[in-house]
């Protein structure tokens, strides 16, 4: 998470400012650094009070230009960096500032010690699909929705809530079919975990794009749509900035995916032998579940109109609209299986004892 786009726009300034437009802007932005850009608008450096101050005291004065206390190379990140990752940064270099660069070094943001350690209040709605039957999970889900197997106790729609709870979520609406009113019965309206909780009563299957088709009223802002069958420690609020801040119309979550290769592999060109692999691993992208939406591309669904979310990609892709991929390293388990519901209950222990 960074600070708004047209508060950190504000503490720009070109290099042939002086030192007496710095400690104007200091006062007047109040985030306690400057971000110096050259003409092609990449990132020269940055300028804190500290900065001023040494500068003062080597003899230079309110119009001296800002050249000689530029901080030169200031740590960057990129936008695609996860919290806990610049948050270990701030920690270990002393700093409570970090631009956010692309490739190029442009300025896209940047990222402040009190907004990156406290949770932003969204107010964008949470779709959670929650009516597959979890046949592969059988005997488990002969009596049970899937969601609602339990995982240290809690079933699996609970920790999903409360995770994106802790990202600031509030609005909630969960898509429900197969056994749908033990799902109801147990969170009602979200009173007992104080969130707000909406219901999509599929009358048959509509796949994972689409039930959203049965939002009414629709959303009128970017939301974030996730299987309920995925437990993973990403920060739902993050993957939202990323995809307004990289004007996509809809974003999946996706993660590395590595398969080896049982055999060595011999690379043939016709009857000649070209190469060899011994074992070979291959790498992809997987999608893990997880999507951030705008409203816009609801218009591509009908209702009760039966509809997978690669689908839906595929459909936005086609009319040339903007898809992005949003790589994820946290921890991420697709419960599909028995021994995925072992494991993620394992794993909950295990995590649990160290914390």
């Amino acid at each position: 998470m960074t600070v708004s786009e047209d508060i950190y726009r504000q503490a720009i300034l070109p290099l042939d400012a002086t030192i007496q437009d710095v400690i104007c802007n200091l006062d007047k932005v109040a985030i306690q650094i400057v971000l110096v850009v050259n003409e092609s608008g990449k990132l020269e450096g940055t300028i804190s009070d500290g900065d001023i101050r040494r500068g003062l005291l080597r003899g230079l004065d309110l119009k001296s230009p800002i050249g000689s206390i530029i901080h030169r190379n200031p740590i960057v990140v990129p936008s695609e960096m996860a919290r806990e990752t610049v948050v270990k940064l701030m920690v270990a270099n002393k700093i409570q500032q970090i631009p956010v660069v692309d490739e190029e070094n442009h300025v896209l943001g940047l990222h402040l010690w009190d907004e990156i350690t406290t949770p932003t209040v969204r107010p964008n709605l949470m779709v959670i699909m929650a009516g597959g039957k979890g046949t592969r999970l059988r005997p488990h889900t002969e009596n049970c929705p899937k969601p609602m197997l339990t995982v240290s106790g809690k079933p699996m729609l609970e920790h999903i809530i409360e995770r994106a709870k802790l990202e600031g979520f509030s609005q909630f609406v969960l898509a429900v079919h197969y056994l749908g009113q033990m799902i109801e019965d147990y969170f009602g309206h979200g009173e007992r975990m104080r969130v707000r909780i909406e219901y999509l009563r599929e009358q048959s299957p509509l796949g994972t794009a689409g039930a959203l088709g049965l939002l009414n009223p629709r959303p009128t802002t970017p939301f974030v749509v996730t299987n309920g069958d995925v437990l993973t420690d990403i920060r739902y609020g993050e993957l939202l900035d990323f995809h307004t801040r990289n004007n996509a119309i809809a974003t999946m979550a996706v993660r590395a995916h590595e398969w080896q290769h049982p055999f060595g592999v011999v690379q043939t060109k016709g009857i000649d032998i070209i190469g060899f692999q011994e074992k070979p691993v291959h790498r992809s992208h997987i999608n893990a579940g997880v999507y951030a939406l705008n409203p816009e591309a609801l218009s591509l669904l009908e209702s009760d109109d039966h509809c997978d979310m690669p689908t839906l990609f595929e459909r936005l892709q086609a009319q040339t609209k903007r898809i992005a991929a949003y790589p994820i390293h946290e921890p991420w388990l697709d419960v599909g299986r028995p021994d995925d519901l072992s494991r993620a209950n394992t794993d909950n222990q295990h995590q649990t004892a160290n914390k």
